[in-house]
Parts: structure tokens; C-alpha cells; sequence
């Protein structure tokens, strides 16, 4: 018999009385973290919106997508540095390509710092590739920093 272990947290979708905390996330992780403002409209328009919320720590990480034309696009992907180290990021990759399945999208795509070797390895485990570079996409201290393109077929390969 296989024991079952069960998820000290768990996803749920967004709402605005979310941003504080997910701003407070966003802020902790990133350089140049993403506004209240985009969150917010994010939510306007219906992306896919995620948080995981820990019964210890509330919430802990988000995820952001767009799905349009059959095609995914993880926008933001991020976890608390307390949290870290736990599989939280691959599980909610996982959950956020299922809803793109879901939502029939064929293929996911993201941009990724290439200064980020974490995400990037990550993002390799779960199936996705470069397929391409956009430069001077991300501030940074000294200037711009290019961005990694990666994407996975979703219709081919299971995560």
C-alpha cells in the first residue's frame, strides 16, 4: 500500500484582497518586482491567476498565465525565499500547465533571466528549451539583461 502525503500548502486562484501578500512576495524575490498595477490588471482580464497559500506561512508563491490561441504563457512564477526548496515551484509549473492543457493550449512558452540558474533548471526538468533569446528584456543593475525564450509542447510530453 502506498502511504498518500499530503501538501503542507495548497493552490488556490487569486483575488484581489491576495495582493498585499503577493506584492509582499513579488518584492522579496525580485530586483524589480512586478507592481500592485499589473497584478491587478492581470486579474482584470482573466489570466490565470494562482496563489499557494501555506497553513503556516498563508501565502507563499504565484503564478501568473496567459493562454490565448491555443498557446500558454507563464508570465511570473514566484516563491517566497522562506519557501524555497520545498518543490513548490515545480508543483505550481505543473498545476499551471495542467489548467493550460486544460484550457486546450498545444504549447507553453516563458522568458527567463539567464542569470537565474535555478529557474532555468527548472524550467529544463519539466521539459521546456531555448528556442531563442530576446536581448535587453529585463532591468537590471548595470543596464539590461537579455532574456532566455523557452518553450514545451504540451500536447506531446507529460510533466
Amino acid at each position: 500500500m502506498v502511504a498518500v502525503v499530503e501538501r503542507p500548502w495548497q493552490f488556490r486562484p487569486m483575488v484581489a484582497e491576495d495582493l498585499v501578500s503577493v506584492v509582499g512576495v513579488e518584492q522579496a524575490c525580485y530586483p524589480y518586482p512586478w507592481s500592485r498595477g499589473i497584478f491587478e490588471d492581470c486579474l482584470r482580464v482573466g489570466y490565470c491567476c494562482l496563489v499557494v497559500e501555506g497553513a503556516a506561512e498563508g501565502i507563499c508563491a504565484h503564478g501568473i498565465m496567459m493562454v490565448r490561441a491555443r498557446e500558454a504563457h507563464v508570465l511570473n512564477l514566484c516563491v517566497a525565499p522562506a519557501a524555497r526548496r520545498r518543490g513548490i515551484a515545480r508543483a505550481l509549473l505543473a498545476e499551471l500547465l495542467d489548467v493550460a492543457a486544460r484550457m486546450n493550449a498545444q504549447s507553453a512558452f516563458l522568458e527567463v533571466r539567464p542569470s537565474n540558474t535555478g529557474a532555468v533548471a527548472l524550467y529544463h526538468e519539466a521539459g521546456f528549451h531555448v528556442i531563442g533569446q530576446r536581448p535587453d528584456y529585463y532591468p537590471a543593475p548595470f543596464g539590461r539583461e537579455d532574456a532566455l525564450v523557452m518553450a514545451r509542447d504540451l500536447a506531446a510530453a507529460t510533466h
